[in-house]
């Protein structure tokens, strides 16, 4: 069930060979979906999602926005697409969610930047160098900032994928065919060990998804440990017991977890001390 993880960047050509390469792999695509459910579950509108990953966010809306559960949502719906299998995920940080997934190759598309601003002046109808330059400039800066802030690696490093392709030099076509062929060496093979991976990779997202959800466990932070046998493991650091017990009955109700073992710790009440100055 192949999974392949892509870049997204305005002008890129990305969306094209998502688009060739599901057709022909007969694939699922996974891009624009994403930004609805997760504004459904942190009750915003998708419009607000879209701006915030666009940098289009006015000050307000952007120092009022929960980018935490933002990352916590958008992790979900990545993780279980791709464990779902026969899927192109393009966008959304997958190329860093699914980075560890040995049978999922995690690729840059990329093109000059005056060639995808020469594409936004066609897309658009319009002229105006100056306001297409501004506006992949805009999306570029958020895209950098986004992976930095919640993967802590710079967006451009092309240590982070497994293979970058240059639409200038090469056709979408091209770029297409190079995928299969990678999809289909023995180093992207799938196995018993990376499915089960994957599988407990989206668990986990499931769990921090619901902890997020709750209002006794909304701001835990923990480690979620996931074998392939759905047993969890819970470690960190709570405020109260009350937390504690809320996130270990938080994460056993979700589906497919089979037992959790609470390693969570309750804070050490700190003692208060005054002092004065002589």
């Amino acid at each position: 069930m192949p999974v392949v993880a892509l870049t997204q960047g305005m002008g890129s050509l990305a969306q094209d060979i998502a688009e060739q390469l599901a057709d022909e792999l007969k694939l699922a695509t996974l891009q624009h979906e994403v930004a609805e459910r997760v504004a459904d579950k942190m009750h915003v509108s998708k419009s607000l999602i879209n701006r915030l990953r666009s940098g289009k966010a006015g000050l307000i809306e952007g120092l009022r926005a929960d980018r935490g559960a933002m990352a916590v949502y958008t992790a979900e719906e990545v993780l279980d697409a791709a464990a779902q299998g026969n899927v192109v995920v393009r966008g959304w940080g997958a190329t860093q969610l699914l980075r560890q997934v040995p049978h999922v190759p995690c690729i840059r598309i990329m093109r000059p930047f005056e060639k995808r601003v020469d594409w936004l002046m066609a897309e658009l109808g319009i002229d105006d160098r100056d306001t297409a330059e501004q506006e992949i400039r805009r999306s570029d800066n958020a895209n950098a900032s986004r992976m930095h802030d919640q993967f802590g690696v710079h967006w451009g490093d092309p240590v982070l994928f497994d293979l970058v392709l240059n639409t200038d030099r090469l056709s979408v076509d091209t770029c297409v065919q190079q995928i299969k062929a990678v999809l289909a060496r023995p180093e992207f093979a799938e196995t018993d060990a990376s499915r089960a991976l994957l599988k407990g990779m989206a668990l986990s997202a499931h769990v921090r998804a619901r902890l997020r959800m709750h209002e006794d466990t909304a701001g835990v932070d923990v480690t979620i440990d996931t074998p392939a046998d759905g047993q969890l493991v819970l470690r960190g650091i709570v405020t109260n017991e009350r937390e504690r017990v809320a996130a270990a009955e938080v994460a056993a109700a979700v589906s497919g977890v089979r037992g959790v073992d609470n390693q969570l710790r309750v804070m050490a009440t700190s003692r208060l001390f005054t002092s004065s100055k002589n």
